[in-house]
């Protein structure tokens, strides 16, 4: 069940039971608020009900329905997932590339097995490179019979126009407070309601995010940066102290997910800011996404790079 995002749900049940179905659909939002997850239920609504017809309301399907199983095991002939592949030497490649586009000629070159219908989800297009975009622009202008796509953007912005002019779309808002809690409840019900209500504060409506913060236990870090944001570091303590956790090679995993954090944190604080507050807060913004963005691809020393944040944020905090 797809919790919190009603109105979504109805759109697509009803251009799905209409048969009033486009053949491409946006899915744009907040990293982490349920797009992908959104984009799964429908493709096994339309690849089960395609099958062997059932009632159920929205866009569930039976667990052990058929079709949901060969979903589950990735065996299905008629339905596709791109995203970006593991790289030989570790960790997630920096695109979806055009070959990857390309092999869906395959499928689309035959009748679907099981059903009339065939469905292709990207989580998330904007990881596709200029030439796979190129390539997946084609399919959109001539799609072929009975084929959905779903794309899962999280900046639709950066997308080609011809591409979002292709597609219906469906907005994806930051869940409530009340449908987080009951979600991350639900996840580990021996928590505390304090524990849960510090993973719901931090997460700010997103399920995927309060999931990587109780997994890599960013909570502490996240207060820390706050706490730079709003009183300053002028000894550095804060900030070396998260530069040294954060450094070492065990920490890879919790190093990438929290810079990618820090430009929403900044963010956070220029919406509830003012005057002048506000405005250092946008240009710590601007300067935080450009070091997220160029650390990866420069392979930045991450004690450095976190260093370098950390007197980021605490310029959110300088008085003129």
């Amino acid at each position: 069940m797809i919790l919190g995002h009603d109105d979504n749900v109805d759109q697509f049940a009803t251009a799905w039971r209409t048969r009033r179905l486009h053949h491409s659909w946006l899915l744009t939002g907040p990293k982490g608020v349920g797009k992908a997850t959104f984009a799964m239920a429908a493709a096994r609504r339309i690849l089960a009900e395609g099958a062997s017809p059932f009632d159920l309301p929205g866009i569930d399907t039976p667990p052990d329905h058929p079709i949901a199983r060969l979903l589950a095991a990735g065996s299905h002939p008629d339905f596709r997932l791109l995203e970006r592949l593991e790289r030989p030497t570790g960790g997630l490649a920096r695109n979806i590339s055009v070959e990857q586009i390309r092999s869906l000629g395959d499928m689309l070159a035959v009748t679907p097995s099981l059903s009339p219908w065939r469905v292709i989800v990207i989580d998330s297009a904007d990881d596709l490179e200029a030439s796979a975009a190129n390539a997946l622009l084609k399919m959109l202008e001539e799609p072929p019979a009975n084929t959905i796509f779903l794309l899962v953007s999280h900046a639709p912005g950066r997308l080609l126009p011809t591409i979002r002019s292709r597609c219906r779309r469906l907005d994806f808002a930051p869940l409530p407070d009340d449908v987080m809690t009951s979600i991350v409840s639900g996840w580990n019900p021996q928590d505390s309601a304090e524990k849960i209500d510090a993973l719901v504060e931090f997460a700010q409506g997103s399920p995927g995010r309060a999931k990587e913060i109780g997994e890599l236990d960013l909570a502490v870090l996240e207060a820390d940066a706050v706490a730079i944001m709003r009183n300053g570091d002028r000894d550095n303590a804060l900030r070396s102290r998260m530069a040294a956790t954060l450094g070492g090679k065990a920490s890879a995993d919790r190093y990438a997910a929290f810079i990618t954090l820090v430009p929403g944190l900044i963010a956070r604080e220029a919406i509830a800011a003012e005057g002048e507050v506000r405005g250092r807060a946008l240009d710590a913004y601007a300067k935080a996404r450009e070091l997220v963005a160029i650390a990866p691809r420069l392979s930045l020393d991450p004690s450095f790079t976190i260093f370098q944040l950390g007197g980021v944020l605490a310029s959110v905090a300088l008085k003129p």
